[in-house]
């Protein structure tokens, strides 16, 4: 979708993140439901917005507990915001906060709205575990049971596997893949090394160790205290490793294929817990209340690829779409923002944009997208270093890469991102102040 700038253009107003913090952590006993509302409050409050004039929220979540299964909204009501804003919850794997962002921006772009507040949570330290199904099913039968016999039968049938609590997997339904066996199949199908995702890890970690020694991480992350007693507050994101070096992360073993496989532990984004939002308005209602935007929205666009063969490609198919509706060329870009789910996954994809077999054969172009300078790319470290709680990377991404675009007097700016099920989402902003 290109959007042309008129009164109606959606602009980035603030943007705002709890710390990113590994899963099992300070944020273990925090919920989904928690982070969105921490953010969404220390959102409206930073920005000085008054909430009665929002016309939605929009988050996204992947694992959401069954309890508040629109987070959203229940996000909404603690934060105690206006109860007569609506509010709704959209699960697109790891580019969830980038569709409700989308959509909040396109509902702008149509007059639908004015002001609309987008994002995303994750706490994977508390993810939904389920019962096996044939206990499920039994549990179901008890509603129909009357006499002692019936119990009795009933007792009898279960069985101690029924009683085995079962997992969620990060594998995809279709296939029965993990994200980090499709990185390795994607890593060998391109030709990246183990030892080029080492190095790329090791940069993320630096790049992101750097940024927030220089406090450049500090206009973006909420302030976060735990309960119960409130007396500790947590300020900065928990997995950077800024002491990592090449030589320790080459003696990690493969996680996923042992012992041919080049995805480790230290080359693969971590279970995170975090949440982030964004408050979008309409060009003439930030101008209105007297707001300077960060960023306008110039377009975006989702795709879909084969998620056996290419199911982390998304950004090679979600860029150079992007780019063709709003007439941008790679080279005009400033500033590259890419989720790092994977160090190979995140290579792989350069060398697809950077292939002119790759364009011919599966994007039907004459000619390769191009080649990103390195130096551009995620500056300040990514989801390899920074983490990766899957509802809130997204917005993430755009915070990020509106305080860099500040940061660097730059004009241009471009996110993108893989999904589970083979999504890719591109973004492409522009810079206002």
């Amino acid at each position: 979708m290109f959007i042309d700038l008129n009164d109606n253009s959606p602009v980035i107003v603030a943007g705002c993140r709890t710390p990113f913090l590994r899963s099992g952590t300070d944020f273990k006993h925090f919920s989904s439901y928690d982070l969105a509302r921490i953010v969404l409050k220390g959102l409206v409050d930073r920005s000085g917005l008054n909430a009665h004039g929002i016309d939605q929220v929009i988050f996204g979540c992947v694992l959401n507990e069954p309890q508040t299964s629109n987070v959203a909204r229940e996000a909404l009501i603690g934060a105690n915001l206006p109860l007569r804003i609506p509010a709704h919850t959209i699960a697109m794997a790891c580019i969830s906060s980038g569709r409700a962002i989308s959509v909040g921006a396109g509902m702008i772009a149509s007059g639908a709205a004015d002001i609309i507040v987008a994002g995303g949570t994750e706490a994977l330290s508390n993810i939904p575990i389920l019962l096996r199904r044939p206990l499920r099913r039994k549990l179901m039968d008890m509603r129909r049971l009357k006499t002692p016999i019936d119990w009795v039968k009933w007792i009898g049938r279960l069985r101690p596997r029924d009683f085995i609590p079962e997992l969620p997997e990060i594998a995809e339904f279709s296939n029965s893949l993990t994200m980090g066996q499709s990185s390795d199949r994607l890593s060998a199908q391109w030709g990246v090394s183990r030892e080029e995702q080492d190095r790329f890890a090791l940069r993320s970690h630096q790049c992101a160790a750097r940024a927030t020694e220089e406090g450049l991480f500090a206009k973006e992350i909420l302030p976060t205290p735990l309960p119960p007693k409130f007396k500790k507050t947590i300020i900065r994101d928990n997995g950077i490793r800024g002491d990592t070096s090449l030589e320790k992360l080459s003696k990690l073993p493969p996680a996923f294929y042992f012992p041919f496989g080049s995805a480790t532990a230290g080359n693969s984004s971590f279970l995170s817990d975090g949440g982030a939002a964004v408050l979008l308005m309409s060009n003439r209602k930030a101008k209105d209340l007297g707001y300077q935007p960060l960023a306008r929205i110039k377009g975006f666009t989702f795709t879909g690829c084969d998620p056996y063969e290419e199911l982390l490609l998304g950004p090679a198919f979600a860029v150079p779409k992007l780019l063709e509706q709003t007439g941008a060329s790679l080279s005009s870009i400033d500033v590259f923002e890419f989720h790092e789910a994977f160090a190979g996954q995140v290579l792989a994809n350069l060398r697809a944009l950077d292939s002119e077999s790759f364009a011919r054969e599966r994007l039907g172009r004459e000619s390769k997208v191009g080649e990103i300078d390195i130096e551009r790319l995620n500056a300040r470290g990514g989801s390899l270093s920074l983490g990766h709680p899957f509802g809130a990377t997204g917005a993430r991404l755009l915070i990020n890469c509106c305080n860099r675009l500040r940061h660097e007097n730059a004009n241009l700016g471009l996110i993108a991102s893989c999904a589970a099920g083979g999504l890719g989402h591109a973004m492409l902003i522009e810079r206002m102040s």
